[in-house]
């Protein structure tokens, strides 16, 4: 595993809560519903981590437990937070409505012929070979 969220940590390979830093993120998520900016409420509760991260650990719904991740933050406070976050980035203008928004049509298509027999060992002549395989269909 590359990561274990802030608040935990592991011991004899199982992860395990951290007492103190599993109080540093409930108190954390109090504070940010409470209506303080991502960066007092960390600040306040003892979190000396950069605003990105704060961000990520009020979206990470590991906090919510699951058959590996103890659970640290009750539902109900963690759908305050989210609330509250999204609110907030609506009314700062970050989120963007993307009805409008639609995929140009691709002006050319490729179809790619079924390879013949094995390919070559060389990196090189098997990637000339393959490129050999696509056709345009315009």
């Amino acid at each position: 595993m590359a990561y274990v969220p802030y608040g935990y940590t592991v011991k004899d390979g199982v992860i395990t809560v951290d007492e103190k830093a599993a109080g540093q993120v409930k108190e954390f998520f109090e504070k940010y519903i409470s209506g303080l900016s991502l960066t007092v409420a960390g600040e306040q509760a003892g979190i000396e981590k950069t605003h990105s991260v704060m961000g990520r650990i009020l979206k990470n719904i590991l906090y919510l437990g699951n058959d590996v991740y103890p659970a640290i933050i009750d539902k109900e406070t963690f759908d305050k937070a989210e609330d509250m976050r999204n609110k907030r980035a609506k009314d700062l203008g970050r989120i963007v409505e993307l009805a409008a928004f639609t995929a140009p049509s691709p002006i050319e298509r490729f179809k790619m012929r079924k390879s013949e027999g094995k390919l070559p060992d060389d990196p090189v002549t098997r990637a000339e070979y393959l490129y050999s395989l696509i056709e345009s269909e315009v």
